[in-house]
């Protein structure tokens, strides 16, 4: 068998995978004729993020039935679904990538509208999912969220928590130089889009499982997604405890004239002086506190520079063809650290 390269794939599927034993041989099931269907060059990079369960054996044996198309990039250990979503795009070789959940709630056959929006000259596809089949908090919060980010980020997306998403190559190849530890990727990959669009998609409920996301997870997910793009929270922080100082040298100076012109009230003992004080005091804390947090949110900016995750191993066919079954051939097997 010749080891000459092969002509990279169409267009790549990055896959996170945590604990999914549940739902994965639906989604093979569902995924791999979808794809098959669309009648263009495509490879499928599976990221196993530290499953406990017996997610590995499925995705090895899927591996084993397609290796024409499949890939399986096997982590040491868990280190979060959008680290996972880097390793894919490390590992992806499309000229296209489309991200997509294990769990089916959005259908692989919604994908072919994602690669004509691609095709169209789009560098950035979003997805905004219709008729939600999540619980009305997660709506609500997601909503919520949506409108904090805009008022603190220059990142528009209107469904954050949708991670179907389409990113052409250069958008790619600009994640991959990017070296934060943590980051929210499809906002990443905005600040990079030049010419960016959402689209519409069809929801559903999941297949099996459950959610990886508590509800404290996703409000650190999206405190990281604030800090990780802005540090507007940080100076809204100093500014507040400006205000608070301003409001209390004008309390102070009010005190003291009234105490001029009126004399003292025997009755207030200095409680409120007391009290102006205090907020001074609160107020000048705060400020330091915020500036001294807008100094170490720039440092510690350029300082992130941790391994994202490591790789334990990656089942792949050294001689990739990236077709339909029409065009399989025998596995030739590579694990590689």
């Amino acid at each position: 068998m010749s080891n000459a390269p092969t002509v990279p794939p169409e267009f790549s599927i990055v896959i996170p995978v945590y604990n999914e034993e549940d739902v994965l041989p639906a989604l093979f099931a569902r995924l791999y004729p979808a794809l098959d269907l669309i009648d263009r060059s495509y490879e499928i990079v599976f990221v196993n993020d530290g499953s406990r369960d017996r997610s590995v054996a499925l995705l090895r044996e899927q591996f084993e039935r397609r290796p024409d198309v499949t890939r399986v990039v096997l982590f040491s250990g868990n280190f979060g679904q959008h680290r996972a979503i880097l390793a894919g795009f490390a590992h992806a070789r499309g000229r296209y990538v489309i991200t997509l959940d294990a769990d089916l709630q959005n259908p692989p056959e919604e994908i072919p509208r994602v690669l004509a929006e691609l095709d169209a000259g789009h560098d950035y596809v979003g997805t905004i999912r219709q008729q939600r089949q999540d619980v009305a908090w997660r709506r609500w919060a997601s909503r919520l969220i949506n409108v904090m980010r805009e008022r603190t980020t220059r990142v528009r997306i209107t469904d954050q928590g949708c991670m179907f998403r389409g990113y052409a190559r250069n958008i790619v190849d600009a994640v991959n130089l990017c070296s934060e530890t943590n980051t929210f990727v499809p906002a990443l990959a905005y600040t990079f889009a030049g010419s960016p669009t959402e689209i519409p998609v069809k929801h559903e409920e999941r297949s099996g499982g459950v959610s990886k996301y508590s509800l404290y997870q996703l409000i650190k997910l999206n405190f990281d997604l604030m800090t990780g793009f802005s540090i507007v929270p940080m100076q809204m922080f100093a500014a507040f405890g400006f205000g608070i100082a301003v409001l209390s040298v004008l309390f102070g100076a009010g005190l003291v004239v009234r105490r001029l012109v009126w004399g003292p009230n025997p009755a207030e003992q200095g409680l409120f002086t007391l009290f102006a004080i205090a907020f001074l005091l609160i107020g000048i804390a705060l400020f330091g506190l915020g500036l001294l947090g807008e100094y170490v949110g720039r440092i510690y900016e350029e300082v992130r520079r941790r391994p994202r995750y490591i790789v334990g191993a990656v089942l792949e066919r050294r001689e990739m063809v990236p077709r339909g079954p029409e065009r399989r051939e025998a596995p030739r097997l590579e694990q590689r650290p």
